[in-house]
C-alpha cells in the first residue's frame, strides 16, 4: 500500500479529475465505485478493480479491511481522511473507493429476450432506480438511447447499487432499429394510453418503452409499438416519475409470470 498525503501527488490529482470531469472518466474509460456494498458487487459479479482507494479511517474499518483482504493482488493507496474527503462522491466518505474499468458499449444481440428501452433519459438517479429493478425483477437487457444520461457515471453507479453488475446495458443504442428487429411484443408506455397497464400481457417477450422525463416516448419510437398502455392512477396526479412507472411494469409482469407458474402447478394430473 501506498499513503498519500499531498494533494500535489500525482496519483490524486488523476482521481480527483475522474471524480469532478465526466469527460475524464470517457477519456480515460474509467469509473469510481464508491463504498464496500459497490466494490463488493464488483469483486463478486466482475473482478478484480484497476485500484483501491482507502482512507486512513478506513483502515481501521473491519469490514474495509475484509474487503482489501480479498483483494490484496490490487493495487492500493491509502489517503489522509482530509485528502479521502476530497475525492468522495458523498457528504459522509465511505471511506474506500474502486477504480474500474468501464465497459465499452457493446452491439446488441441478434436475439433479445425481454427488454427495458430507454430513451433520452436524463436523471442519473432516475436510470440508476431502473437498473436495480430491472435486476430485482429478472429482465437482464437495458437499452440506452445516444442521448441518455450515462450508466457508469458515479451518481448512476450509487442509485444502482450494485444492479450494473447483474444486467446486460447497452448504451448508445439505436432504439427504432432495435424496437423493429425485436422478436417479441413491443409496449411503449404514455399517459392517456387506452390500454391499462393490468389488462395486458406482459408474461411474454417483451420490450417495454419508456422515455425522457418530460417528454415521454417520441413519436417516432412509438410508431414501432405493438400496444400503448398506462398506469391507472385514480389521485389527482398528472404522472409517475419515470422510475416508478419502470418499477410498477416490471413487478406487474413479475405477477403475472407468478400467476401463470402458480397456475401451470395447480392444474389436476390427468389420467
Amino acid at each position: 500500500m501506498k499513503g498519500i498525503v499531498s494533494r500535489e501527488n500525482a496519483n490524486f490529482k488523476a482521481l480527483r479529475r475522474l471524480v469532478e470531469s465526466s469527460r475524464e472518466r470517457k477519456k480515460s474509460g474509467l469509473s469510481l465505485l464508491d463504498g464496500p456494498h459497490l466494490v463488493s458487487a464488483y469483486r463478486d459479479h466482475v473482478g478484480l478493480p484497476e485500484q483501491l482507494v482507502v482512507s486512513a479511517a478506513g483502515l481501521e474499518n473491519p469490514e474495509i479491511r475484509a474487503i482489501m483482504d480479498r483483494l490484496s493482488v490490487c493495487d492500493a493507496l491509502v489517503l489522509s481522511d482530509v485528502l479521502f474527503k476530497d475525492i468522495s462522491p458523498v457528504t459522509n466518505p465511505t471511506g474506500i473507493v474502486a477504480v474500474v474499468r468501464t465497459p465499452s458499449p457493446r452491439p446488441l444481440p441478434a436475439k433479445l429476450d425481454a427488454c427495458i428501452m430507454l430513451e433520452d433519459l436524463q436523471d442519473p438517479g432516475n436510470l440508476g432506480s431502473i437498473l436495480r429493478s430491472a435486476a430485482a425483477a429478472g429482465v437482464q437487457h437495458v437499452l440506452l438511447s445516444d442521448k441518455s444520461v450515462h450508466a457508469w457515471s458515479p451518481r448512476v453507479l450509487r442509485a444502482g447499487m450494485g444492479a450494473h453488475f447483474m444486467l446486460q446495458v447497452y448504451e448508445r443504442a439505436d432504439l427504432i432499429a432495435a424496437a423493429g428487429a425485436f422478436p417479441g411484443t413491443v409496449i411503449a408506455t404514455r399517459a392517456g394510453a387506452p390500454r391499462a397497464l393490468f389488462e395486458t400481457d406482459l408474461s411474454g417477450t417483451i420490450a417495454l418503452l419508456f422515455g425522457n422525463e418530460g417528454a415521454g416516448v417520441s413519436a417516432a419510437l412509438r410508431t414501432t409499438a405493438h400496444a400503448e398502455v398506462a398506469i391507472p392512477m385514480p389521485g389527482k396526479t398528472e404522472s409517475l416519475n419515470v422510475a416508478a412507472a419502470v418499477a410498477v411494469c416490471l413487478f406487474e409482469r413479475v405477477r403475472q409470470l407468478s400467476a401463470t407458474s402458480d397456475h401451470v402447478r395447480s392444474k389436476p394430473v390427468g389420467r
